[in-house]
Order: C-alpha cells, then structure tokens, then sequence
C-alpha cells in the first residue's frame, strides 16, 4: 500500500503530476513557519514558468516600463534606489543589452556598459501590466498553497540583470511567496531579531520598508560594528522554487545569471492592522520634519516609489482610519484562545504595499485579508514536514548534509554565462549556502557614519532614533490605547 511518504517521492520526480503538500497543507505550513524556506515541485504545472523575458517581451507588445539602473562596484555603502539612473524602455530593447536578442538599438540602455552597469525592472504590478490581458493572471496559481482567489492579478513581476539588486530591508506588512522563473537569485536573509544589528532607517522613505544602512555583501565595520552580530541566512533560489519569506525578515536579494525573472505575493496578516498603525504614524512624522526642513536638492529623502510628499491633514486621517479599522478588527475578531506560537507571528505588524497614488485619504480602506485569514479546518501539522521538498534556509556558517536542510557552498560565484530557465531544479535536491558571500570588509566608508562626540546632530539622525521601529511600535500602542478609552 503507498504511502504519505511514497507520494512524496514519486511527486519530486520531473513530471510527477503529485505535489508534496496540498493546498491545506502548504497554508498551514506557510501560516506555521517562523523561519524562510524554500518549497519544491509546487509549481511544475503552473504556466507562469514560461514566463521568461523573451516570452514577456512577445507577450507585452512593445509596451515600455521603468527600469533601475545602479553601477556594480559601489563600494562599502547600500545603493538606495535614490541614487539610481532610471529609464523607459521595452523588455525588446532590455534583450539586445543584455545580448540576449538582436536589435538595431538597445534604445535608452546605450549609454550603460553591461560591464559596468546593471538594470532591474523591480517591482511591476501584474495586474497594471496585463491589465488588457487578464486572462495571463491565471498562468500564477496561488491557490496551490492554499489562497484560493489569489493569482496574478495579486502580485508582483521583477526582471534584471546580473548584479541587479534591492538594498537590505524588512517589509511592515505580511509574509512573502517568491516564485523563481528564470535565472538564480541569491537571497540574504536576518532573523527580526537582528534589527538592531542592521542599522535601520527610514529614509529614503517607502511605506512599509525599513531600510538598512548596511551594505550587507560588503559592510563597513568601522562604522556598523553591531553588523558582526548579526545571523545571516543565505539561499540561491532557482527557477521552479518558491521561496517563503516570513514577516519582519531582513532581506537583499541580487540576481546572479545574465537575466532573471521572479514572481511574488505578499500575503496579508491580522498583525497588518496594527502596522498600518504603525506605517500611519510614520509617515506622518517624516512628512511633517522633512517638510519643515529647509534641505538642498540632494537630500533625496523620498523614494521614486513614493508619489509625492502629502499633507499633514491627509497623514493624520490616515491615522485615524488606521486606528479605527485596527479597533474594529480587535471587536469583529473571534480568534480564541490563541495559540502561544501563533500570538508570537502576529505580535509585530505585517508588505505589502502601499497603494499607488493614495492621496484621497477619504477613500481609505484597508486590503480585505478575509481569504487570507481562514482558519484551516482539518487536522493541524504535528511538525513542519522538511524533507527534499521543503528544506529551511539556515545560517551560512551552518553545514550539514542531512535531508531538508542547506549546505555549505564552497564552489563560489556561479558562472554568469549559465543559463536557467523555468524548468525543474528540486528533484532530490538541497539549497546551497553561499559560505564565502557574506565575507567582511573592514573599511571606511560614510554610508554608516556613527556620531562622533564633536559632530552635529542632523535632521537624519533625529528621524533614525524617532522612527525606530520599536519606537513606532510604542507610539502606535500608546495610540490605541488612547483611541480606545
């Protein structure tokens, strides 16, 4: 008679038409887990592993989108998106300079060497993209991790170059499923507990980002000495795998290959009412300094995310509908007897993401987290099954070579001429932890300037001690509190 066991080895090999978790199951572990990890052969099936930048180009027709562009050696200091180039161009253009596709001209990319230069289109809402294809959102089907309604129409597209990158940061809100399409990415993740190592800060400013001062691959030390300290846990993530990243992780992610495509979805939680709290009384505060401020034109102090710098009376309505929705979810909520594990995870608020353009505070309304909240009925997972299709992300100076953990990469950078597209990689296979990528550079640099007794307190840092997430945290619980007498 076959067993659990069995269906999960026969659901590992290519082409199996089994997966390992069903959709209950794959919730529950994503809804359990406290930890990132990365799940395999949960989306062989799935159309959208066709969707590789020479697919989206056909796909899109000629249709122009922004890309970021950043120089590959930066030194010691994080690149903000503040201090990248931008431009439009088409996935077409993209291709020719990359090299990738033959064209008369790589159009507004001719001015960056490809040895210098990297491009990333990060962050491209789907549901904006295809908005005249719809039919394309069902090619990503989140309903096999147990989020029925929710497809392409709920996520994210990012495509870049090799060395593209997104600076160190936490999301507020939510947890995150990642999708690799084509190419490898190489994740660097911190457990929430390592913030204070991170040097957050607010600025540039992005509703529900908290940025790191740190250039996590090539830190300064004389000036981040707490980053020592910190627990970094580093995966490659190759195409066919899904990535979870659970809410409050620290997280920089570059991609490796010549080009690759991922997909994401944040995933709401009941913790984001009180973090929209929290993110209200942010920006409320860094609206009304900032502005107040008389600053040079190089304070770059918002991020190209950011539509524009809104008034103090729209932020303080923000507040206000933030705090009324977080005290009618606390009356509406018939969560009982919480279990301790579960109370732990939504302690601290929750990405993702702002709504573009949100300058009608009148409209305000938080995003409906009822499909996303369902208590799972059935019988609950005695224990977080880890096995060849779920492996954790451990710690880099971790090494073992037991089922359903990482091992230790000794063979360095892969090389970027490999190609990898969204074909099945998992079978039997284990993550690797880069061991040498996180090595420590112990050099000067101002990105991380502490403050000397003989310097001058500046605007910055009052913000960076005032919107201190654990400051926030207070001020939003004090807020409540307050609200609800």
């Amino acid at each position: 008679m076959a067993t659990r066991a069995d269906a999960l080895v026969v659901s590992s090999l290519p082409g199996g038409d089994v997966k390992p978790f069903t959709p209950e199951e794959a919730r529950e572990i994503v809804m359990s887990l406290q930890k990132p990890a990365v799940f395999c052969n949960m989306a062989f099936d799935w159309p959208a592993l066709h969707w590789n930048a020479i697919y989206l180009a056909k796909l899109l027709a000629g249709k122009r989108m922004r890309f970021r562009i950043g120089m590959k050696d930066t030194g010691t200091a994080p690149l903000f998106e503040t201090e990248c180039s931008y431009v439009k161009a088409t996935l077409e253009e993209f291709l020719a300079w990359s090299g990738k596709q033959p064209s008369r001209s790589c159009g507004p990319f001719s001015g960056y060497e490809l040895c210098k230069y990297w491009t990333y289109a990060d962050y491209k809402y789907i549901a904006r993209l295809f908005e005249d294809k719809p039919e394309n959102f069902q090619d990503i089907r989140w309903s096999d991790f147990g989020f029925p309604e929710r497809n392409g129409r709920e996520s994210t597209l990012w495509i870049g170059s090799a060395r593209a990158n997104t600076p160190c940061h936490l999301d507020s809100y939510g947890c995150n499923l990642v999708l690799q399409v084509q190419g490898r990415k190489r994740w660097h993740l911190y457990p929430p507990e390592d913030s204070s190592f991170l040097y957050p800060t607010r600025i540039p400013y992005e509703e529900s980002s908290v940025f790191s001062r740190v250039n996590v691959v090539n830190p300064d030390l004389k000036s981040c000495p707490q980053f020592k300290k910190t627990k970094a846990h580093v995966v490659t993530l190759e195409p066919g795998q899904v990535l979870f990243v659970p809410r409050h992780w620290w997280h920089y992610v570059e991609s490796i290959d010549p080009i690759t495509v991922s997909i994401n979805s944040w995933i709401e939680l009941d913790a984001d009412h009180e973090a929209r709290v929290e993110e209200a009384i942010t920006r409320t505060l860094i609206c009304a300094i900032k502005s107040a401020e008389t600053t040079s034109a190089s304070d770059s102090w918002l991020n190209p995310t950011e539509v524009e710098v809104t008034s103090h009376e729209t932020n303080l309505q923000y507040v206000n509908g933030a705090v009324s929705a977080y005290l009618e979810h606390q009356k509406t909520s018939k969560i009982e007897d919480m279990d301790p594990r579960t109370e732990e995870v939504n302690q601290y608020p929750c990405k993702r993401k702002k709504v573009q353009g949100r300058s009608k505070p009148e409209g305000f309304q938080l995003m409906s987290c009822e499909s996303s909240l369902t208590v799972i009925q059935g019988k609950k997972l005695e224990k977080i099954p880890f096995g060849h299709n779920l492996f954790q992300v451990l710690p880099q100076f971790w090494e073992t070579d037991s089922i359903g953990s990482a091992e230790n990469d000794s063979k360095g950078s892969p090389n970027e001429n490999d190609e990898h597209f969204g074909k099945l990689h998992c079978a039997g296979k284990t993550s690797k932890v880069i061991g040498d990528s996180g090595a420590l550079v112990d050099q000067k640099d101002p990105g991380c300037s502490t403050i000397s007794p003989q310097a001058v307190i500046c605007t910055n840092d009052l913000l960076d001690c005032v919107l201190n997430p654990q400051v926030i945290r207070l001020m939003a619980q004090l807020l409540i509190e307050r609200a609800s007498v």
